[in-house]
């Protein structure tokens, strides 16, 4: 649900996600909900109902709580409507945002008053994501895993993974959207837990920002990020 990062502060995003659970865990829902509609109950034949279970994993829902969510899910008859909303954060920071709700002229209000106040401003679709290239990702957390870095690389490399990239305390693991759920079936049958797994907007170029750019920054992303119709956020700010 954060977008592209670096991972700089393993320890600080926990601490992070464990504070916001209850509302992570509310909005992956709807994310069931919007795939069960769009393909099916099945993860076997919904591809991208599979890549959201994957992403309930990464998040540490328990087992129970995804498949109560998905019996709910088949029997809901809310209707949620994914949008994606294109914009610039301050000093011209690529901004994507993606919700979902059932109330378009609400969500499209409280996005545009977030960018407003962060001193950014929303655009036209099509204006920021020329610089994205959807991938899926998965972060490994060195200190969860026995394995080492050939040996996981190999493994990663051997299941379809684009990319294999060893950061300071994690690996940082990319595929093609249509090879995620192989490559993150195939490590999860290795045992590895995940602290991060899911399709997202992965930016070609970054940019820098002063300390006061930086603040500015981060409240429009925790802005965003307790709007309940925002389901995820990415950026090209090198954070």
């Amino acid at each position: 649900m954060s977008g592209h990062s670096k991972w700089h502060n393993i320890q600080a995003k926990k601490g992070k996600a464990d504070a916001a659970r209850g509302k992570i865990f509310t909005k992956l829902g709807r994310e069931l909900v919007i795939a069960v509609k769009e393909g099916g109950p099945d993860p076997e034949s919904n591809s991208k109902l599979r890549n959201v279970i994957a992403k309930c994993k990464a998040a540490n829902m328990p087992n129970d709580t995804i498949n109560n969510a998905l019996k709910k899910a088949s029997a809901s008859n809310e209707n949620y409507e994914e949008i994606t909303y294109e914009g610039y954060g301050p000093n011209g920071v690529a901004v994507i945002v993606e919700a979902a709700t059932d109330n378009k002229n609400r969500t499209a209000a409280d996005v545009r008053h977030v960018f407003d106040r962060a001193g950014g401003n929303l655009g036209t679709s099509g204006c920021v994501s020329y610089m994205f290239n959807k991938k899926g990702v998965i972060i490994i957390e060195k200190e969860t895993t026995t394995m080492d870095e050939e040996e996981l690389m190999m493994l990663a490399i051997e299941a379809g993974a684009e990319d294999f990239k060893t950061l300071d305390e994690v690996y940082e693991i990319t595929t093609e959207p249509t090879d995620f759920s192989n490559v993150h079936d195939k490590l999860e049958e290795a045992g590895l837990e995940f602290l991060e797994a899911e399709i997202q907007m992965v930016p070609t170029t970054t940019v820098k920002l002063d300390e006061k750019g930086s603040e500015r920054m981060e409240r429009l992303i925790e802005n965003l990020e307790d709007l309940d119709d925002v389901s995820n956020i990415y950026h090209n700010w090198e954070e």
